[in-house]
């Protein structure tokens, strides 16, 4: 069967994401199934969003999944040949989501394919360096890999492939999207962006701005630790550690300069990231939560 709204559901997870989300799902057509996993385990959230839009059915995680495994957990509510993972912050233009159904009606098979980001100075995608890519073409065009604020899952196609899983659960957040392309790249699975559906993504906005503080000290700690993992999972230990030495000790140097001059921020967000380094070294799971209470 072949992609349409009816064959598709959305999966967007969220935490504490109530400024943003509504637009969100303002933009994706009515007939469209969607599947909210709210990390924030909240209740008043779930009742409020479900009784807005008839076609949003609400998640509750009763802990902190991250991205991944949130990902991960909506997708074991679709029924759909198709899905497509969104972020709350991505708002999609007009009409991009049947030109993203007509346009991959075009190929002949793909296992993910995306709209294409609206600025063009920030792509979602990296291509290899050897293709040039005529930017005034609006076919849809491989890549090697996209961003995972909006990927489209051709769900037969990926359950086909042998011991294949969607998102690996170790990553709390960052890097599980090059994760699964790149295990999609070796097993010769297309990757698509398709030009004439487009999206635009606020990046960063996903989480209530009250929380700002928290989460960049969240973001600062997954980032390294993320890197470190991936790149011990690819390229073994040595070239992940090889890898991020110099960032670790630019942080400790950081660390200690904010230190001495009593920028407590800053100095935590730097303290953040030394302590993702050395707990991705140890082999510990990543393990920081922003703490937020709702």
């Amino acid at each position: 069967m072949s992609i349409s709204r009816q064959n598709l559901t959305a999966v967007i997870v969220s935490f504490k994401s109530d400024q943003v989300i509504d637009n969100c799902i303002k933009s994706i057509p009515n007939e469209i199934k969607i599947v909210v996993v709210d990390n924030s385990n909240d209740k008043k959230f779930k009742e409020n969003i479900e009784k807005k839009y008839s076609n949003v059915e609400c998640i509750l995680s009763s802990t902190n999944l991250g991205m991944g495994s949130g990902n991960n957990l909506g997708l074991k509510y679709v029924k759909t040949d198709f899905a497509i993972i969104i972020n709350p912050d991505v708002i999609f233009e007009e009409k991009s989501i049947d030109k993203l159904i007509s346009e991959s009606k075009k190929l002949d098979t793909f296992a993910i394919s995306a709209p294409i980001s609206s600025d063009a100075k920030y792509p979602n995608y990296k291509i290899d360096k050897k293709f040039l890519r005529d930017e005034k073409n609006l076919d849809p065009f491989k890549v090697k890999s996209i961003d995972g604020y909006a990927m489209v899952f051709n769900l037969k196609e990926l359950n086909n492939i042998e011991n294949f899983y969607f998102f690996d659960e170790n990553f709390f957040m960052y890097l599980e999207n090059d994760d699964l392309c790149k295990r999609l790249n070796s097993y010769n699975r297309n990757i698509f962006i398709i030009p004439r559906s487009r999206i635009k993504h606020l990046g960063g906005k996903a989480v209530n701005s009250e929380y700002n503080y928290e989460i960049e000290l969240s973001r600062n700690w997954h980032w390294v630790w993320s890197k470190f993992y991936f790149n011990k999972k690819h390229y073994g230990y040595l070239f992940a550690f090889i890898n991020g030495l110099p960032s670790l000790l630019s942080s400790i140097i950081k660390f200690f300069l904010y230190f001495l001059t009593k920028k407590n921020n800053e100095k935590q967000i730097y303290l953040q990231r030394v302590l993702g380094f050395l707990n991705a070294a140890a082999g510990k799971k990543s393990s920081f939560r922003p703490k937020i209470k709702n």
